[in-house]
């Protein structure tokens, strides 16, 4: 059965980094979107940025933008999040997803996605 395995969360200080990765196994992937989401508690999730693999195209959330790389290796068959200048709003539960039925639809829209990591915890202190 196939899944998303995500690791790299922790506790970092405002200002500092943090590198999120995510290693799908068990299927094949299909070239559809990968995504990295985050969801505060009482709060709906958040997508913070895409992956278009096949076309070689990222696209950003308000949220993420200049602060935030979202990235895959293939050869490592891993989706990484490279989260800079760490700010105490980003202390939510990170998401990884993906698109493997290729859906159409804006890649924030995360009903679009079928396949979802476990998620990870992040905590922002000043």
């Amino acid at each position: 059965q196939g899944q998303l395995a995500q690791s790299g969360g922790g506790s970092v200080q405002t200002g500092e980094s943090l590198r999120l990765s995510c290693t799908p196994s068990g299927y094949t992937r299909t070239g559809g979107a990968l995504a990295w989401f985050r969801q505060a508690p009482g709060k709906e999730r958040e997508g913070l940025a895409a992956l278009y693999v096949r076309m070689d195209i990222t696209d950003n959330g308000a949220s993420a933008a200049g602060r935030f790389t979202i990235s895959y290796y293939n050869d490592e068959n891993k989706l990484y999040l490279q989260m800079n200048d760490r700010k105490n709003e980003d202390t939510p539960m990170y998401y990884c997803a993906e698109d493997s039925f290729e859906a159409g639809g804006a890649w924030t829209y995360e009903h679009k996605y079928d396949m979802w990591g476990q998620g990870t915890q992040v905590t922002v202190s000043s």
